[in-house]
């Protein structure tokens, strides 16, 4: 009986251990973990975007690089928040539609991404992206629209709780970073340890702005889930858009920028 009670008390301590280096080996490699910042940086000239410049915008202790198009006459700007993969410069078809449709574009990337040097991290993120807004507000008359995809729904909502831009776009969003982190990994005090969790679910409860929220069913990033509760706390809700079968980055093909530019008129005739 006594060897029985050692063996579980071995066994014990070697599961907490084992727990304890599994909390400890994300805790200080959790950016790495979070973050997929990796890519190539592609050429302004490779795309058809002739009437946008590249423009360096000062945040609060560095600057990140992107690239602007000034809207046609009485037509909208678009800031737009990029996901957590590789480079704002990948996505060109989407600012070329954009373009191609009279709107305007401000894109980037964070600081630690591959076309802004600096450090990742949350309030990087959250000062870059008001830094963004505030450039193009001072840079053009246009109504300010707001498009988050992604990770880049945690600076889109924050920066819509703190400005007033004319509508706020967000794809495939998480509730809360730390949500998604809990859900992934369930028997992880993540709540507890994780820096930055991008509390979505507080901040649109600040946004005055029409939200769209759109979202696959088949999403196996961030379960589709986050984007309807995060679309239920909304202040102003205006339409949640459910693609059945779609994963997490289908939704262009699936026809979000139709879907989004009816969703822009309706809030610019508020």
């Amino acid at each position: 009986m006594k060897l029985f009670r050692r063996l579980l008390l071995a066994l014990l301590v070697l599961i907490v251990a084992g727990y304890a280096g599994v909390v400890g080996y994300m805790y200080f490699n959790q950016r790495a973990l979070q973050y997929s910042a990796q890519g190539e940086v592609f050429a302004l000239s490779d795309t058809t975007l002739t009437a946008a410049s590249e423009v360096l915008i000062a945040t609060d202790g560095g600057a990140v690089n992107g690239w602007y198009a000034p809207p046609r006459p009485g037509m909208p700007v678009i800031v737009y928040y990029k996901g957590n993969s590789k480079s704002f410069t990948e996505e060109s078809e989407r600012y070329e539609r954009f373009v191609a449709d009279g709107y305007g574009f401000l894109a980037f990337d964070y600081r630690g991404f591959p076309a802004s040097p600096g450090e990742i991290s949350e309030a990087n993120i959250l000062s870059d992206a008001l830094a963004a807004y505030d450039w193009l507000d001072a840079e053009t008359d246009a109504p300010i629209l707001i498009w988050g995809r992604s990770l880049g729904s945690g600076p889109a909502s924050y920066v819509a709780s703190q400005r007033e831009a004319t509508a706020l776009l967000l794809e495939t969003p998480f509730l809360s970073a730390v949500n998604v982190a809990a859900e992934r990994y369930p028997i992880l005090p993540v709540a507890l340890v994780m820096q930055d969790q991008f509390r979505n679910d507080l901040w649109i409860e600040d946004v005055s702005e029409p939200v769209l929220v759109a979202h696959g069913t088949a999403d196996r990033t961030i379960d589709v889930t986050n984007g309807e509760r995060l679309y239920a706390r909304a202040p102003n809700p205006d339409e949640l858009w459910i693609v059945d079968g779609a994963d997490h980055s289908d939704l262009w093909d699936a026809g979000i920028w139709d879907r989004a530019k009816p969703f822009f008129d309706r809030s610019l005739n508020r």
